[in-house]
C-alpha cells in the first residue's frame, strides 16, 4: 500500500486530457499529410493543360504513354526485387530452422502407389522395374493320393443326405448293408 490510489474523478479527468491531446496531435498529422499530398502532387503532376490543335493533342498522348511506359517498368522491376527477396527470406527462414535443429513436420497426405510406382519414384524414370510378385514365386504340383480322394468323397456329409432322403434312400441304405 505504498501508493495511494488515485480518486475515479481524477482518473477520468486525466483520461479526457489525455484523450484531447490526442484528437489535437491527430488533427496536426491529418493536415500535415494533406500538405504532403498536395505537395507531392503538384511536383510529379503538373496542371495538364490541354492545347488547341490535333498535332498538339497527338503529341502530349505520345508523352502520357512515355510516362506510363518508364512507370510500368519501374513496378516491374520492384516487384521483380519484391520476389527475389520474398524467396531469399523464406531459404534463410529454412536455414535458421536447420541450425535450430527443430523441424515442423508437415502434414502428410495419403497416396496411393503401386509397387512399380514406388519403384520408379525411388528410382526414378530412368530404370524401369516391374515388380511381378507371381513370378518370383515357385510353382509345386500337388500330387493327389488316392487314398485322400477316397476320404474326401466318404467325408462328403451333404451327398450321403441327400441320397440318404426319403423312402429311396433308406431303400438303398438296406440294399447295401445286405
Amino acid at each position: 500500500m505504498s501508493e495511494k490510489k488515485m480518486s475515479s474523478s481524477r482518473k477520468h479527468h486525466l483520461k479526457s486530457l489525455m484523450l484531447s491531446i490526442a484528437k489535437g496531435l491527430l488533427e496536426v498529422e491529418g493536415r500535415e499529410r494533406e500538405e504532403e499530398r498536395k505537395r507531392y502532387m503538384a511536383e510529379t503532376c503538373p496542371a495538364l493543360s490541354l492545347p488547341g490543335g490535333m498535332q498538339a493533342l497527338q503529341e502530349l498522348c505520345r508523352e502520357l504513354h512515355h510516362k506510363i511506359d518508364v512507370i510500368d517498368e519501374e513496378r516491374y522491376d520492384l516487384e521483380s526485387k519484391v520476389g527475389k527477396s520474398s524467396k531469399e527470406i523464406e531459404d534463410l527462414k529454412i536455414k535458421v530452422q536447420d541450425l535450430k535443429g527443430k523441424f515442423k513436420k508437415p502434414a502428410l497426405r495419403k497416396v496411393r502407389l503401386s509397387a512399380d510406382q514406388m519403384l520408379q519414384a525411388l528410382l526414378g524414370s530412368k530404370h524401369k522395374v516391374s515388380l511381378d510378385l507371381r513370378a518370383n514365386l515357385k510353382q509345386v504340383k500337388k500330387e493327389v493320393k488316392e487314398e485322400d480322394k477316397e476320404l474326401r468323397d466318404v467325408g462328403d456329409w451333404r451327398k450321403n443326405i441327400e441320397d440318404k432322403a426319403g423312402m429311396d434312400g433308406r431303400k438303398k441304405m438296406f440294399e447295401s448293408e445286405a
